[in-house]
């Protein structure tokens, strides 16, 4: 199922269709859990959304306001260790829609996830992950 017809799908399923712009508890816990079904599907694989639970790449909790390239436990490549940046959310999208061209010389392959919608839900999910 792509990405299209699984927000369809959750939508339908939880009977809101939200219009743009609207704000509530309903909706931002709806966001949530789809972001956190989309991180299961495309970022999971390599990142732990719990520091306690060993993955290929760094957790991701805490991740927004945190500077790159500086969880303790993970041998970042030179370029993330050194960047001068910190995961706001829009240099998570900027990663998320092509991180190899926001930063080239990353050792993360390519992900490309260039649906806003898809990068909006994952990072409010993102944003409620803490150390």
């Amino acid at each position: 199922m792509g990405h299209t017809q699984f927000l369809g799908s959750l939508a339908l399923a939880v009977g809101l269709s939200a219009p743009p712009g609207f704000a509530g508890p309903a909706y931002e816990s709806v966001k949530v859990e789809a972001g956190k079904a989309l991180f299961d599907a495309e970022c999971h694989r390599c990142h732990a959304d719990n520091s306690s639970d060993p993955s290929y790449g760094p957790p991701l909790t805490g991740i927004i306001g945190r500077a790159a390239g500086t969880y303790d436990d993970y041998d970042y490549s030179e370029t993330l260790a050194n960047a001068p940046i910190v995961w706001t959310p829009a240099a998570l999208r900027a990663w998320m829609e092509d991180n190899t061209g926001f930063m080239p010389g990353t050792k993360m392959r390519h992900v490309g996830i260039t649906d806003r919608t898809v990068q909006d839900f994952i990072l409010s999910y993102l944003a409620t992950l803490e150390n």
